[in-house]
């Protein structure tokens, strides 16, 4: 931005500065110097001015004004194809929302699209500048998120305050910082026989992409993808779940608000909500570039066949069966923290956390401790939207949650605590499942290899403290999203265990790390492929357009097809000898070949 300082301003400063102190010592010669640096200053001022966040405001949540519990809360009502929308925890009804059409899918793609062609001009600035006024606005009305995504989920506040805030805040700030960094064009190295090239790879906007995301963070899951569309120059439309519509819709206007704040069109963003037989016209749609996809296996593999007609890239994140290991080498002084990790990982919003702790893998020389520690701390919890667990989003898991644990009891394994569903006094139309701690469970059993995700703890003992029995526990489900490791940094075995673990995420000494840092989140074999946060997640948004361009143009130094290699060719024989030359002068190892590749040039010439 050029700023113009007229020359009377300066005038009247100089005779300002002169009339001062200061002004006297100032010789004749460095008035110019002082002018540049108060001219730099002013820029500087301007700027930092520009790049202060915007605070803006918006409609406040719908909350219901009136309490109407549900007797049997669902979602689907007969009679009508709208969406019901209730509070899990309690059963209170919050209203209607009307499923998305096949046309009213086409009619928001196509108005991102609209708006995606003008905000791909902006510049990372512009963009930042969204972002964190977006970040202000959340810094400022924490409180009302965190009621709107716990009225609407079931879980407590506490719980919305780490999964719906904190995590938002890290990726806001982690893009803001360090977004452009990621995407600015990168320069690459280049060869012998191409010295004369410079290359440069650009990371462009594909255009408008689509997220269809999961329930269990209502808030966070819908505007994480945002984030990342946004920096990278894309629009968006995001499925949203059936489960969560109700509170999607005002988080939706928390974004579109930081939009309008700098002059930018809202419907760059969109997101709909519909059935399940209608989601397969996002996923074909040939207008949207690119699909994240965060739920289940079956119905990733629905989606990536969708997608496939159109030849839509998929990003697929599909939970896991996250192991928290416990070696030999862990100080038993650290045993308490540990443990409260533990519960931390395990109960946080119900057990409903994509990268939550599924099993936990002590080493012998712990397992009976671990147990004993964990046994009283479980039967402790209390459940409610105000007490330490919150309600699961459904009622659907329920019967599933108990056959894996009566089967696991039936097969060997202890049930200590829980195990069962739940109904509240006060909220009886809730949904709740008992906190449970299941210990001596087996890899071969179905508890071991299938994700719950609910509240179940299950605590496995190893065969030996070894990495090698650890790993077999550990890597024993066709899962590979997180993971965690409790031990001494001095121990090798920790350090094996790491490397040998199948997981696209490992937290040392701690539990979900890599996200709080803004990592590349994601996992293999059965929990997906690809990743989004991070430089990976921004660039796996982009077209990596790779340019080769002549570094000496200007001088006439270009790319020239040699007369032996010229159609039509002279003769084979020697046209071979010649291009091999060329091959070895590029390639040849050692002084010698490179020579002889040379003299081969010539004598073929």
């Amino acid at each position: 931005m050029a700023v113009e300082i007229p020359r009377s301003l300066l005038v009247q400063l100089r005779t300002a500065l002169e009339d001062t102190p200061v002004g006297g010592y100032i010789p004749e010669s460095s008035w110019a110097l002082v002018w540049s640096g108060l001219a730099a200053l002013a820029v500087w001022y301007i700027a930092s001015r520009e790049d202060r966040p915007i605070r803006y405001t918006i409609s406040p949540a719908n909350f219901p004004k009136e309490e109407n519990i549900l007797e049997n809360p669902s979602i689907k009502v007969s009679g009508t194809s709208a969406i019901q929308c209730y509070a899990p925890a309690t059963g209170q009804f919050l209203g209607f929302v009307n499923p998305s059409t096949p046309e009213g899918i086409d009619r928001a793609i196509d108005q991102a699209h609209a708006a995606q062609t003008e905000w791909a001009k902006t510049t990372f600035r512009q963009r930042r500048a969204v972002l964190r006024s977006l970040l202000q606005y959340v810094l400022d009305n924490q409180e009302e998120i965190c009621r709107v995504a716990c009225l609407d989920s079931g879980k407590t506040m506490v719980d919305a305050q780490l999964g719906e805030i904190l995590v938002t805040a890290e990726k806001l700030q982690w893009t803001i910082k360090h977004g452009e960094k990621a995407l600015r064009p990168e320069s690459r190295p280049t060869n012998l026989l191409m010295a004369y090239k410079r290359n440069t790879v650009y990371y462009e906007p594909l255009g408008v992409v689509a997220a269809l995301v999961s329930w269990n963070y209502p808030f966070h899951n819908l505007i994480g993808p945002v984030i990342s569309a946004l920096f990278a120059g894309n629009g968006i439309v995001v499925k949203v779940s059936e489960q969560t519509a109700w509170s999607s819709q005002w988080f939706t206007s928390v974004i579109r608000g930081a939009l309008v704040a700098h002059g930018h069109n809202p419907a760059l963003v969109q997101t709909v909500v519909c059935w399940p037989q209608t989601a397969n016209h996002i996923t074909s749609h040939p207008k949207i570039s690119h699909i994240t996809f965060i739920g289940s296996q079956p119905v990733c593999k629905k989606v990536a066949e969708s997608a496939s007609k159109a030849l839509i890239p998929v990003l697929a994140e599909l939970g896991g069966k996250d192991a928290s290991i416990v070696l030999a080498s862990t100080p038993k002084s650290d045993l308490p923290r540990i443990v409260n990790t533990l519960m931390r990982g395990t109960f946080q919003a119900s057990g409903q956390n994509c990268i939550g702790i599924e099993r936990i893998v002590a080493a012998p020389e712990h397992y009976d401790t671990l147990v004993s520690m964990l046994t009283p701390r479980v039967r402790a919890l209390r459940l409610g939207p105000t007490s330490d667990v919150g309600a699961m989003i459904s009622d659907n898991a329920f019967a599933r949650l108990e056959n894996l644990v009566a089967d696991a009891v039936k097969a060997g394994a202890r049930l200590l605590a829980g195990g069962k569903r739940y109904t509240h006094p006060e909220y009886p139309s809730g949904h709740y499942f008992v906190p449970t701690l299941l210990v001596d469970v087996t890899p071969e059993m179905a508890i071991a290899q299938e994700e719950c995700f609910g509240p179940i703890m299950v605590v496995m003992r190893a065969a030996s403290s070894s990495a090698e029995d650890i790993l077999a526990v550990a890597n024993a489900p066709d899962f590979g999203l997180g993971s965690s490791v409790f031990g001494s940094e001095w121990d090798s075995t920790l350090h094996e265990v790491v490397r040998g673990l199948k997981a696209g995420m490992v937290a040392v000494n701690d539990f979900g790390a890599t996200y709080a840092v803004q990592l590349p989140f994601g996992g293999v074999a059965g929990s997906g492929y690809g990743r989004f946060a991070g430089e990976e997640g921004l660039r796996g948004l982009c077209n990596l357009k790779a340019v080769c361009e002549d570094r000496f143009g200007w001088l006439g130094v270009r790319t020239a097809i040699p007369r032996p290699m010229q159609y039509p060719v002279p003769d084979q024989e020697r046209s071979w000898r010649f291009a091999r030359g060329v091959v070895e002068v590029g390639y040849g190892m050692g002084l010698g070949r490179k020579v002889g590749g040379v003299v081969g040039i010539l004598r073929n010439s």
